[in-house]
């Protein structure tokens, strides 16, 4: 089996083990930041962790009334300029903890005296060092270059975080069918390995969320890029409608994140123009009647809350990269022009 195969399957123990190990440090940082006056979020992370961070924007708009910003590391590292905080709760993902950019982000933020936390999946990095908390992934080694199990990791971890900050019981209960649910999907991966066959000569294609998924359609482009070479490019199905579709003719790849919540009945509208323009259309959803629409069905056979589902809706996109990058020829496990950890500044 290769590696990524390997961890995409490893999921429900790394979710149910962050669960288990990490949630009581959470709860200690969450009754810290309570007693701290914190108006906002400042959010540093670069690829898959920006996708995570994007999930950020939605739970923690929601869940917790705050408004999320992500940083641009660029101003710390290129410019010099960093920004002025207030009121600020500075947080950075990052799996390996080596980026320069996202530790000068912190330790900006440390100096000017805001409360930071880190998720990170590497509790001897520099960016461990340089917060002060830490929530750990407990993902055990990633080896393949394309990160599967660090990803959900960070987004349940920021769950976590969420749930403990508004001291809600009840979001903590549903949070814990998570493990379960990741489970059910992997039982029926061979329906979403035999998919991708279809696909072997994609070169472009759109894939497309909304609202919380919006990181699930972020980080499915970025899976297809890394593992198979195409050209996918991420939407929101608002900023889609705004002029994107433009490009969309018959045989188009269209991919999308449709769990049910306040986002679906639009994206079943979605995929009805889609069809009209004769797009193809690869749906993961948990909803029949819009799988009905799909050339291509990713059936999710378990249903979680919106604000949960980006756990849950990557993980068919994770195997069908993975099954492509096969179909093409191609190693999944080392991708051309990728390194495990990526140091920008």
């Amino acid at each position: 089996m290769e590696r990524l195969l390997s961890e995409i399957t490893e999921q429900p123990e790394v979710l149910q083990r962050l669960i288990d190990l990490e949630y009581p440090t959470i709860h200690k940082i969450a009754a810290d930041l309570r007693s701290r006056d914190i108006h906002w979020l400042l959010i540093a992370g670069r690829g898959t962790s920006d996708n995570a961070a994007t999930y950020a924007k939605y739970l923690f708009g929601t869940v917790n009334r705050l408004p999320v910003a992500l940083a641009a590391p660029s101003l710390y590292t290129t410019y010099g300029t960093p920004p002025r905080l207030q009121n600020a709760l500075v947080l950075a993902i990052s799996q390996s903890g080596m980026s320069p950019d996202i530790v000068a982000v912190m330790e900006d933020a440390r100096a000017q005296g805001m409360p930071t936390v880190a998720i990170t999946n590497a509790p001897d990095s520099r960016l461990a060092q340089a917060v002060e908390w830490i929530i750990l992934c407990r993902a055990g080694e990633e080896r393949s270059v394309a990160a599967t199990k660090t990803y959900t990791a960070e987004l349940l971890s920021l769950a976590l975080l969420s749930v403990a900050l508004a001291s809600d019981e009840g979001r903590l209960k549903r949070l814990q069918a998570l493990p379960e649910a990741v489970s059910a999907i992997l039982a029926v991966r061979d329906q979403v390995l035999q998919r991708a066959e279809r696909y072997r000569y994609m070169d472009d294609c759109a894939v497309i969320g909304r609202g919380y998924n919006y990181a699930t359609a972020s980080e499915l482009a970025l899976k297809l890029k890394e593992l198979t070479y195409v050209g996918a490019n991420p939407y929101s199905s608002a900023d889609f409608m705004h002029g994107p579709i433009a490009a969309i003719g018959p045989g188009f790849p269209v991919f999308l994140a449709a769990p049910g919540g306040r986002t679906y009945p639009e994206l079943l509208q979605l995929a009805e123009e889609l069809r009209k323009l004769q797009a193809e259309l690869i749906v993961i959803s948990d909803h029949e009647e819009l799988l009905a629409l799909a050339q291509s069905p990713l059936r999710l056979p378990v249903s979680v809350d919106e604000w949960l589902s980006p756990v849950t809706a990557i993980v068919p996109g994770q195997l069908f990269g993975y099954s492509l990058a096969l179909i093409k020829g191609l190693d999944p496990d080392h991708p051309r022009s990728l390194h495990k950890v990526t140091e920008t500044l």
